[in-house]
C-alpha cells in the first residue's frame, strides 16, 4: 500500500514532468546552449541535489499541507506558463517554475516545508533566462568598461595599444570584446556559485554572507578583465592563430579559475574577521 504522501508526490512529479520536461528541452535547444546562459542546466540540477539533500527534514516532521496558499499560487503559475508557451516567451513560461514548486510543496508539507526548502527555491532564480532587453542594455557598458581598463593596463605596461569603442588594436592585431567578454553571464554564474557555497559552508553570519555576495560583482569584473589581458597578451606575442584558437576557449576555464580562487581568497580574509566573532559554520 502506497503511503498518501508518497502518492501525492509521485502525481505532483508526473505532473511536474508534463509540464516542464518540454520547457527545459526548449531552453537547452536556445538560450542554455550559448556562452551567456549557459549555466541553467547546472543551477537546475543543484536545485534537484539540495531538494534530495532535505528530503528528511522535508518530510520528517508532521505534514501540515496548505492548499488555501497552494492553489493560488498554482494557479498564477499555470497562468503564467500557459501565456509564455502560447506567445513563445520563454522567460516567462520558465519563470512559472518559480512559483508552481513551492506550490508544490505547500500542498506536501505545508509552510513549514517551505521554510526549510528556501534556499533550493531562491536559487532557482539563476535559472530562468535574462530578458533579451536586460542583458542588451547591460552589455554594451560592462564590454566598454572591461576594454578601457585593458587598454590602460596595457598602455600603462608599455604595449603598443589603442581602442575604438570595444576593439583593442594591439601591434598589428585587432581584437573585437565580445558579448561573452563582458563579464555579465559570469557574474550570474559566479553569484549563483557564491550562493551555493555559502549555503554548503552554512556561515551564520550574515554580514559575512552579504560582504562575500557584493564581493563577487568585482570579482567577475578583474576576472573579465584578466581573461582579455591575456588574449590580447597571447595574440600580441603568439599570433592571432593561436589567440583565437585552442586559448581562446581555454581563457573561459581562466575566468571561473580566477573569479573562484579570488573568492574563496576573500573569504578566507572573511573568515579571520568574523569566525572569532560568531560567524563561523553552524550545523545543517
Amino acid at each position: 500500500m502506497v503511503s498518501y504522501p508518497i502518492a501525492a508526490m509521485l502525481v505532483l512529479l508526473v505532473g511536474m514532468a508534463a509540464m516542464y520536461l518540454p520547457t527545459f528541452s526548449r531552453l537547452s535547444d536556445t538560450v542554455w546552449a550559448t556562452d551567456e546562459q549557459g549555466h541553467g542546466p547546472m543551477i537546475l540540477a543543484a536545485c534537484a541535489w539540495l531538494l534530495w539533500d532535505m528530503r528528511t527534514r522535508l518530510f520528517g516532521v508532521v505534514l501540515k499541507p496548505a492548499p488555501g496558499l497552494a492553489f493560488p499560487l498554482l494557479l498564477v503559475a499555470v497562468l503564467m506558463y500557459t501565456v509564455g508557451r502560447s506567445q513563445s516567451v520563454i522567460e516567462l513560461e520558465a519563470s512559472s517554475l518559480l512559483l508552481a514548486l513551492p506550490a508544490c510543496i505547500l500542498l506536501l508539507c505545508g509552510t513549514a516545508g517551505v521554510r526549510t526548502a528556501w534556499f533550493p527555491l531562491l536559487f532557482l532564480v539563476f535559472m530562468v533566462p535574462l530578458p533579451g532587453a536586460f542583458v542588451q542594455a547591460m552589455t554594451m557598458p560592462l564590454k566598454s568598461l572591461v576594454s578601457v581598463v585593458a587598454e590602460q593596463l596595457l598602455y600603462w605596461a608599455g604595449y603598443p595599444i589603442a581602442r575604438a569603442g570595444v576593439t583593442l588594436t594591439i601591434g598589428p592585431y585587432q581584437l573585437l570584446v565580445a558579448d561573452a567578454c563582458s563579464g555579465l553571464n559570469s557574474l550570474f554564474t559566479l553569484e549563483a556559485l557564491g550562493f551555493l557555497y555559502m549555503n554548503i559552508m552554512s556561515y551564520t553570519s550574515k554580514a559575512r554572507n552579504t560582504i562575500l555576495a557584493i564581493c563577487i560583482v568585482p570579482i567577475s569584473f578583474i576576472s573579465n578583465v584578466i581573461r582579455v589581458l591575456i588574449l590580447v597578451l597571447v595574440t600580441y606575442h603568439m599570433g592571432d592563430e593561436v589567440g583565437q584558437g585552442f586559448v581562446h576557449s581555454f581563457a573561459g576555464l581562466v575566468l571561473f579559475s580566477v573569479a573562484l580562487t579570488l573568492t574563496y581568497g576573500m573569504d578566507r580574509l572573511l573568515a579571520a574577521r568574523f569566525d572569532d566573532q560568531g560567524g563561523a559554520r553552524g550545523q545543517r
